[in-house]
């Protein structure tokens, strides 16, 4: 059983800029052995002949060829826009 200590929690919140109390140290110690303790339990299976994955299913990138196509106009891209000046969008002014 792996025992977390309240001065490895205080350190850990320390490092992580977290403000706790003794009594949320106290809860957190005993959670996060607990947390271990489950996480231990892997060990206890047998793992010889498998292979190490990074997904469980097997997946590859499937991604489209990078091909040129057309586009909408510059014409048909303003058409929608609420205000535009000179062929370009208009937007209020946020800077004073």
């Amino acid at each position: 059983m792996a025992e977390i200590s309240k001065e490895q929690v205080k350190h850990v919140a320390h490092l992580a800029r977290l403000a706790v109390t003794d009594e949320e140290v106290g809860k957190m110690a005993s959670e996060l052995s607990a947390i271990i303790d489950y996480a231990e339990q892997l060990n206890e299976l047998d793992t010889e002949g498998v292979k190490p994955t990074t997904h469980v299913l097997d997946l590859k990138n499937v991604m489209r060829k990078d091909e040129p196509r057309e586009w909408i106009t510059h014409e048909e891209t303003l058409k929608n826009a609420p205000d535009q000046q000179e062929g370009q969008f208009r937007v209020p002014s946020i800077l004073e």
